[in-house]
């Protein structure tokens, strides 16, 4: 049986070799270990193979990882209900999954004003799927610039999860990154998981989200976020 440290390892090197593929340096690449549904003793392996940057979709799983693992950075990277904005606002370093005003005003609101302003990503519905979340690529724009005002957070860049053979869709968001990134000074774009990170990375993509690669087949999870 593989460990995380060796899955960790192999997941690297496949970033790397995907970089210099498509002529990029691979510190243009980071590496979010999508933890989400995975066992706290899970997360704790990769914390101490010196991996810190880790993603959740449900927030009260979330929390009681941060409680029993404190010091790493947590992205909230499933859908968020509005009930839960504050406490999100109040725990995690990343939320990538905004496609709301109603959500970036709560968030902006209860971001404690010790803390450095929330980054936040706005998702894109780019494969255009009825049940998917996220915005319509034509309505990034404006989203866009109304997050931009708000006081608490900092737009850092786009998100999306392209339906599976939609490899296209890479490059879809990789132009819509470029055409707003002057704009709005984005530098991320999260896109690219474990069956298709490669060619995320071929496409531009300067964040990958990990799951099944480094932790293994999760488990299926009926919690809300």
């Amino acid at each position: 049986m593989t460990t995380i440290l060796e899955n960790l390892q192999g997941v690297k090197a496949r970033i790397a070799r995907a970089a210099q593929a498509a002529g990029r340096d691979v510190a243009s690449v980071t590496l979010l270990a999508a933890s989400k549904t995975h066992a706290v003793e899970k997360v704790a392996a990769a914390s101490a193979t010196g991996h810190n940057a880790f993603g959740e979709n449900y927030v009260q799983e979330a929390l009681m990882k941060m409680d029993a693992l404190p010091g790493l950075e947590w992205h909230l990277i499933g859908p968020l209900q509005s009930n839960k904005a504050a406490v999100v606002a109040q725990r995690f370093q990343w939320m990538q999954t905004l496609d709301r005003v109603k959500i970036a005003n709560r968030l902006s609101d209860h971001r404690p004003a010790h803390l450095p302003p929330l980054n936040v990503l706005i998702q894109v519905n780019i494969s255009a799927e009825p049940r998917k979340s996220g915005v319509a690529a034509e309505e990034v724009a404006s989203l866009a610039e109304q997050v931009a005002r708000l006081p608490r957070l900092r737009l850092r860049g786009l998100m999306a999860i392209p339906a599976p053979g939609h490899v296209a869709d890479f490059a879809t968001m990789k132009a819509l990154y470029d055409e707003l990134r002057g704009a709005f000074g984005f530098d991320t774009l999260s896109m690219g998981m474990s069956d298709d990170m490669e060619a995320a990375i071929a496409q531009g993509s300067t964040m990958v989200r990990i799951g099944t690669a480094i932790f293994g087949q999760r488990k299926t999870y009926k919690a809300t976020a």
